[in-house]
């Protein structure tokens, strides 16, 4: 069978795949403790759920339209405007099959062979196969751990060419859990607008942040900003609805008008009882939405200073998200059965061989020194998870 070269020149999601291994060898009665799924640990609160039954009893179950009904529309205006103080129309609204599909549908309607994209690394792994299947170049800007994993306007003008059309930033990120300032989101706008970027703003994870951090909108800096900027956001995160798969974008009317025909024509509406239940999450959510962010933060909390116990590892404290993206190059070069660690990846599979601990090689996100460890799971699950890893790597040698 003779496939095409656009899906020969992307890669499969290792998250993804970190996860499926670790739930198999699970099924195979193997006692691995994962810690590479990007999807929070709780439930779908009840009254979402809810939302959802009920839209099923009413028979909430035909088509809607493609992108997305004008009650959950209505329902992310209302929140934009509430939450970020962003001002929409409907038409600059659409809603996806998760906040992964309105980014790999505006990649498809916005950029060609020859555009260039920047991605600061760490980066999530779709970013950049997301960029490569519209055809378009992603160029990787490296940020440093002692600069908190942050994009700098320097880095962004040093890497602009008359091809480059968009910058893509997550706050908070993932895998780092760094978010940026309004201050530092107002230098990056300045830039973008100066070199005419298109700024792509992934706010996913935006309620998930700690120790009393404002997160900001970077598209309400100003109305000059907002038109020029694309905001992608969901309930997948926030919400623990990762299996519903929603999310939405906001922007230009334009751009959304594209995206509306596209999505016409692939996937057509998002599932119309997870648009029900997307209402209920953004209206009704806000106490469920605080006690998940509050066991996040001891967990955060826990696990860096477990982490931080390892001998040879060093880590960024996240401020928001809910993964720690741990260095582990110090044990780079050492050797256990013959097998020397060479990279992220090797030391992954060692890790899962040794440890039956599942963490997601760093390479993935752009990183090869660090490994991403999701603290979406118990607090005894986390400190058994940091005691194998702290034994298996004491065998290296």
């Amino acid at each position: 069978m003779k496939f095409s070269k656009r899906i020969q020149s992307i890669q499969p999601s290792m998250t993804l795949a970190v996860d499926a291994k670790a739930k198999e060898l699970r099924t195979r009665g193997v006692d691995v403790l994962g810690f590479g799924a990007g999807e929070p640990d709780f439930d779908t609160p009840e009254g979402i759920k809810r939302a959802g039954i009920e839209a099923i009893e009413q028979n909430e179950t035909h088509y809607t339209p493609a992108g997305g009904t004008d009650l959950l529309k209505q329902s992310i205006l209302d929140k934009l405007k509430r939450e970020n103080g962003l001002n929409y129309k409907k038409n600059q609204i659409l809603v996806s099959c998760g906040a992964k599909h309105s980014i790999f549908n505006l990649a498809q309607v916005l950029w060609e062979v020859g555009d260039e994209i920047i991605i600061p690394a760490p980066y999530w792994v779709s970013y950049p196969e997301i960029i490569r299947y519209a055809g378009a170049q992603p160029v990787i800007i490296d940020t440093k751990e002692d600069n908190e994993f942050k994009i700098t306007s320097d880095q962004i003008t040093a890497a602009v060419t008359p091809n480059t059309r968009a910058i893509l930033i997550n706050s908070p990120s993932n895998p780092t859990g760094t978010a940026y300032t309004r201050k530092e989101l107002e230098s990056i706008a300045e830039c973008a607008l100066r070199h005419k970027l298109l700024i792509i703003s992934d706010e996913i994870y935006e309620k998930i942040v700690f120790d009393g951090f404002v997160q900001s909108s970077i598209a309400a800096l100003d109305k000059e900003v907002q038109d020029n900027c694309v905001v992608i956001n969901g309930v997948s995160k926030s919400y623990a609805m990762t299996g519903w798969r929603i999310g939405y974008i906001a922007a230009s009317a334009d751009i959304v008008k594209q995206m509306g025909k596209l999505q016409g024509q692939s996937t057509s509406n998002p599932a119309s009882i997870s648009q029900a239940a997307s209402i209920a999450a953004l209206n009704e959510s806000e106490v469920d939405v605080k006690r998940m962010v509050d066991e996040f933060q001891k967990r955060r909390n826990a696990l860096f200073d477990w982490l931080l116990d390892i001998p040879g590892v060093t880590c960024y404290k996240p401020v928001g998200s809910f993964y720690t993206f741990p260095d582990f190059s110090a044990f780079y070069g050492k050797s256990f059965k013959g097998k020397t660690v060479g990279g992220s990846i090797t030391l992954a599979e060692f890790l899962l061989e040794e440890g039956k601990v599942a963490l997601v090689p760093g390479i993935a996100f752009g990183a090869d020194s660090n490994l991403r460890m999701a603290f979406a799971a118990s607090m005894d699950v986390i400190r058994q998870g940091v005691e194998r890893i702290a034994e298996a790597l004491i065998r290296l040698q």
